[in-house]
Formats: structure tokens, C-alpha cells, sequence
């Protein structure tokens, strides 16, 4: 008897429960649904009409892009059977480990566009759901290093780095969804949000012999591996004499960065990421739209062929516009733009998208700011026909605590080849020569600006060119904004 009272009690609390939303408030009002559970969702079946087909396509390909892009890359590199140099350029890992360059990275690259000649730089990729990863940290004593760890949407998601204080030892990395106790000898867990995940570890180097051995030690101990790999001893690969990787193929860059993502093919990835990725606070709804495109288009192949055609007219009448400058960040003065949520996209589309397409792999607002433009003070377009200065007034250097540089790119936010070798100028150099007032004036164009000159010199290509300021771990004049990058003037 008591059996069955209880049991009656808690259906009828059950029914109460789920009928609770619907009663009537003290204004007479229905309550709204607490929940994006709740809502009403895209009726199934429904027959779409073109119009609106591409308007929700189009929508689809620019939120999704950066994320397809990632997860390219992904594909890509992770083909290699070891650690190691990918054409003797990139470094290049199977998923779970990274690898590390020994040097600046070499201009031929093609596999990011705006790369800096300040660090040396290492790659990795990871499957986190499928066994976390260790991540090494060696001493590295006085010297600036960064480990930028992005998930499948490009947010970066630790604070690792010189900037934060972080201890030597050994990190480990995980994925959404992994349950365990920190393992012992481990210095702390560290969660992506997705299980696709990306180091970047970028390590400051002087640029001169001496501190091209001195740095070798310390980034032989940047390695990483899977979680069962791991002993408790700190493991070491002489990065500068691992064998190169011969990459099969062409990577269709037709001269600038390898393609990414492909239109034709993106829609056929597309159910893959709203899978992997799981939709952020509020971007619920976004999905059921997408989920119900997609689910439309698995039953009309006119639908499908839609979709193919939007992808391609989005990528050339949006995605394309942003390699301009001045369609990325916000103003900051000068005629110059920054960065803006830089690796802390959130929902921030337009930003990420933005900086997926013109310079992928940005670092956090506090860890780097950039600056970029491709004209000069009066508006025109900077190229190789002119030559230009560049004076920074006594004091008014970026003020950071980590370096600075100003690197000159080429039409394709590449690196430009020259006699010298030479792509950027900054902390690295210390050759530099100042102004009798205390001013530093760099000089850029096609033509050397005299012997005396040549070693403030940033040698230009004769097109298009645009310039690009990086302040790494910014004081506060950086982060407030109240710095304001220098005036580029035309001198001929």
C-alpha cells in the first residue's frame, strides 16, 4: 500500500513538472521556455524555397568557414608518418605529436599566410578524443615563448606561456569529454572545448649566429605525445637534424596559400562540424536552421546543387574581401587597422572569419596585437613602384614586454624573397641604427636607400605589398589602444 502511494506521488510530481511552463503566471501570461529545448523546431520535410536556400547557405559558409579551414589543415598534416620538416620547410607531426623548426621559418612557406621571422615555430595537431596529450615545457630561463593551443573553432583555450608565468614541466591536454584524475607527475589539465586541437609553440630568437645555438637546447625539449607514452622524463629530438618529409602532390596554392577550403566540396564537410563542434550559448537555434539545409538538401539534390553554387558565390563575394586590411579588425589610427578578439572569437564572426582567411592563427589580445595595412599615410596603395618611411619618434617604439617587429608581406600575405633575406625589423635586430634624436626610421620600398641606410632596410617586391606590426605581450598603451602606429610616408 505504501509502495503505491509513493509511486503515485512521484508521477504525479513528474506531470506537474512538465506542466509547469504552462501555467498561467499572476498577470495571466504563459511563462516563456527557459530552455532552447523548449522552442518549437524547423519542421521536417519542408520544401525550401531557392531564396531562402541560399540566404541560410550563405550564412552557413561564412560562420563554418574558419572551422572547415581547420579542420583541412588538419587533415593535411597529420599525414605525416613522423615528426619532421615537411619539405624541408613546415613542421609537420601524426596527430598526437608536433614537431618543431630549429630556425626562422623559411619563405617558401605557403602553409599560413603572415608568418613572423621573430620566433621559431612549431606545429601540431591532436584527436583528443581519442587519448589526451603531453605536452612538454622546458626552462627557458629569460627568453620569451608562448604555446598557443586552438580548438576546432581557432579560440585559443589555455594561458601558456611566459606572459602567464607558467612553470617548467609536463601539460597535459584533453578533450570535452574526458573524466579522469590528474595523472601523477603531471603539472596541470588543460581542456579544449572540441576534440580537434592545435599547439602553436612560437619561441623568440635573436637574429645572429649565437642565439641560434643558444636556443637549440631549450627547443629540443618542446615535444609532445600521447598520454600512454608518457614516464615522467622530460624527452628530447635535435629538431635541426630530423628528416624532411616529402609532401605528395600539389597543394594548389597557384603562389599564395595553399587552399583550405574548397566551395565545391565545403557542404559535404559541413554536417561533420555541426557534429564535432557543439554549438556555443545561444547558437542553438543556429544550428536546428543549418541541421534542417542540411537535411533538405539530403533529399533534393536541386537543393544540394544550391548549395554548391552559393558556396562558390560567397567565397568570391565575401570571404575574398577579406584579405583586405581594412576589412579586418578596427581602426587604429594612422591609416592602419588592429586586431580585434583576436583567438577569443566567442561569437564574434566577422573577426574570425576575418582573420581565418588573411592571417590564421592569431594569439591572444594579451599574449599579441597586430597591426596591419596596405596603404600609406595619404590612402594609396603601398607597392614597389614607391619608396616609404617609417618613423618611430623617440619613445613611441611599440611599448611591450615581450618584442615587436614590423614585417613586410607581398600581395599574398607571403614573405617577399630578397638579396638579404631580410622580411622583417625589430627587437631581433640589433643592428639598427637610430636617429640623432632618439627616432627610428625604417625604410621600405624595391630600391635600397643608400649603404648607410641599408641596415634599417625592408626590402619591398615591385606590386603590392602590405605592412604588419606585432607587439608581443603588450603594455597597457597596447591594450587600451592609446598607442597609435606611425605615419608611412611616400618619399618618392
Amino acid at each position: 500500500m505504501f509502495r503505491f502511494r509513493r509511486d503515485s506521488m512521484i508521477a504525479a510530481f513528474v506531470v506537474a513538472a512538465f506542466a509547469a511552463p504552462l501555467v498561467l503566471a499572476a498577470d495571466g501570461q504563459v511563462p516563456l521556455p527557459t530552455k532552447a529545448a523548449d522552442l518549437t523546431q524547423p519542421a521536417k520535410g519542408v520544401l525550401m524555397q531557392p531564396e531562402y536556400v541560399k540566404a541560410v547557405a550563405r550564412a552557413a559558409y561564412i560562420w563554418a568557414w574558419p572551422m572547415v579551414n581547420q579542420q583541412n589543415r588538419f587533415n593535411a598534416i597529420t599525414q605525416a608518418p613522423y615528426p619532421g620538416h615537411l619539405n624541408g620547410v613546415l613542421p609537420a607531426a601524426p596527430r598526437g605529436q608536433l614537431a618543431m623548426l630549429s630556425d626562422y621559418i623559411e619563405p617558401s612557406e605557403t602553409f599560413v599566410t603572415c608568418p613572423n621571422q621573430d620566433v621559431v615555430y612549431g606545429l601540431g595537431f591532436f584527436s583528443l578524443d581519442q587519448e589526451p596529450v603531453v605536452i612538454q615545457v622546458p626552462e627557458f630561463g629569460d627568453r620569451f615563448w608562448v604555446y598557443a593551443l586552438y580548438d576546432q573553432r581557432t579560440d585559443q583555450f589555455a594561458e601558456l606561456g611566459k606572459p602567464y608565468g607558467t612553470k617548467p614541466g609536463f601539460y597535459l591536454l584533453v578533450g570535452p569529454n574526458w573524466q579522469g584524475d590528474k595523472p601523477a607527475g603531471i603539472t596541470a589539465v588543460i581542456r579544449s572545448s572540441t576534440p580537434l586541437a592545435n599547439a602553436i609553440p612560437r619561441v623568440f630568437q635573436n637574429d645572429n649566429a649565437q642565439d641560434r645555438k643558444a636556443i637549440q637546447p631549450v627547443i629540443n625539449q618542446i615535444v609532445a605525445y600521447p598520454l600512454s607514452k608518457f614516464d615522467g622524463k622530460m624527452k628530447t629530438i635535435a629538431w635541426a637534424k630530423v628528416p624532411d618529409i616529402k609532401a605528395p602532390g600539389s597543394d594548389d596554392s597557384s603562389g599564395g596559400e595553399t587552399k583550405w577550403v574548397i566551395p565545391e566540396k565545403f557542404f559535404d564537410q559541413f554536417p561533420g562540424i555541426l557534429d564535432a563542434v557543439p554549438p556555443l550559448p545561444g547558437e542553438e537555434a543556429m544550428y536546428a536552421q543549418f541541421r534542417a539545409l542540411m537535411d533538405a538538401a539530403s533529399k533534393d539534390p536541386a537543393v544540394k546543387q544550391l548549395l554548391v553554387e552559393t558556396a562558390q558565390e560567397t567565397e568570391k563575394d565575401v570571404i575574398s574581401k577579406f584579405f583586405l586590411w581594412q576589412h579586418n579588425g578596427v581602426p587604429a589610427g594612422n591609416g592602419w587597422n588592429r586586431s580585434a578578439n583576436n583567438a577569443q572569437w566567442g561569437v564574434d564572426y566577422f573577426n574570425r572569419t576575418g582573420t581565418a582567411k588573411s592571417n590564421m592563427f592569431d594569439n591572444k589580445p594579451t599574449e599579441t596585437q597586430y597591426f596591419y595595412t596596405d596603404n600609406d599615410s595619404s590612402g594609396a596603395a603601398l607597392t614597389g613602384s614607391g619608396s616609404y618611411e617609417v618613423t618611430f619618434a623617440a619613445g613611441q617604439e611599440p611599448p611591450v614586454n615581450g618584442f615587436w617587429s614590423l614585417t613586410l608581406y607581398n600581395d599574398k600575405h607571403l614573405f617577399n624573397p630578397n638579396n638579404l633575406k631580410r622580411y622583417s625589423l625589430g627587437t631581433k635586430n640589433t643592428t639598427l641604427k637610430r636617429n640623432a634624436d632618439g627616432s627610428l626610421t625604417i625604410y621600405v620600398g624595391k630600391t635600397s636607400p643608400g649603404k648607410d641606410k641599408e641596415a634599417n632596410w625592408l626590402p619591398a617586391p615591385a606590386g603590392a605589398f602590405s605592412l604588419y606590426i606585432r607587439a608581443y605581450w603588450g603594455k597597457e598603451p597596447i591594450l587600451d589602444g592609446s598607442w597609435k602606429p606611425p605615419v608611412i610616408r611616400k618619399v618618392q
